[in-house]
């Protein structure tokens, strides 16, 4: 078999494996560089047995080398431009007033709230689970602390004036 062929056949399998540890179209630029490589630097080999065993260790090196580089440059812990939260900036300044309000109400009422509830509401806060959050307050019993949330959560609810919304 001429050694146009036996590359040629050689590229479908080179892209086949590329295309199963990277992006389609990525997987054929390296392809291509591994090919153009072979040309290159080794003219002198023109059997399957030869070239197989070679592309492929090149390509792994393309593949490593393709993930280093996309790691220094930070691109897979880029964010989607779609992912972004832009402020509203049709808000309106009533709501805006509202939200205020509202979180001022809600800083005063929790700092009546005593100090397990507070406690509860910082932890909740900071994702904790409640059997976390039952190791770290030493309650007994993981009851106890669902008992500790209702209360401190009705607790607040009263101290805010019975309603989470605006007062009028």
């Amino acid at each position: 078999m001429e050694r146009d062929a036996i590359l040629a056949r050689l590229r479908e399998r080179i892209l086949a494996f590329a295309a199963s540890h990277i992006a389609k179209d990525v997987a054929e630029d390296l392809t291509q560089e591994a090919l153009l490589l072979l040309e290159e630097k080794y003219p002198h080999l023109d059997r399957v047995e030869d070239l197989l065993p070679l592309s492929l260790k090149i390509m792994r090196f393309k593949i490593v080398s393709y993930r280093r580089k996309t790691a220094r440059r930070g691109e897979y812990t880029a964010v989607s431009v779609a992912d972004i939260a832009l402020p509203d900036l049709e808000s309106n300044p009533a709501d805006q007033v509202e939200r205020k309000e509202m979180l001022d109400r809600l800083t005063k009422a929790v700092a009546q709230l005593g100090d397990r509830c507070r406690e509860l509401i910082r932890l909740k806060l900071q994702g904790k689970t409640f059997p976390e959050i039952q190791k770290i307050m030493g309650a007994g019993a993981l009851n106890t602390v669902y008992t500790w949330d209702y209360r401190c959560r009705q607790n607040l609810l009263d101290l805010m004036g019975g309603n989470w919304e605006r007062t009028r």
